[in-house]
């Protein structure tokens, strides 16, 4: 999939893949909102209005209300590719809630998910 088809991807249509990752490893749904709060700033009303609109992923950073400063310590590899090295910006924050959610799903404390 090249980047212009992730960016233009709504977050809806991948956020139950992110779902069942982690309730296949005894997470929730609860976790994953948290992980998506944590790294966008969105409360949870206004997340479940971006996923109801169909918000592509372009739009859901670019208008995050607070993109956590705290997101430069992921590091690690995602789809074979080292977050932290990531040049393009909005594949790098895509890869980096991928990471998050990867994390939860290999059982991680959310205290270290959420760099606490």
């Amino acid at each position: 999939m090249t980047e212009h088809r992730i960016f233009t991807t709504s977050v809806a249509s991948v956020y139950p893949h992110y779902v069942a990752k982690a309730e296949r490893k005894g997470r929730t749904k609860a976790e994953v909102d948290e992980i998506l709060r944590w790294l966008t700033g969105y409360d949870q009303p206004q997340l479940e209005a971006r996923l109801a609109a169909g918000t592509d992923f372009r739009a859901f950073f670019a208008e995050a209300p607070r993109l956590n400063p705290a997101r430069a310590e992921i590091k690690g590899v995602v789809c074979g590719v080292r977050v932290e090295e990531v040049a393009e910006p909005l594949m790098r924050e895509i890869r980096y809630l991928d990471k998050l959610v990867d994390e939860l799903a290999r059982g991680k404390l959310m205290e270290k998910i959420l760099r606490g």
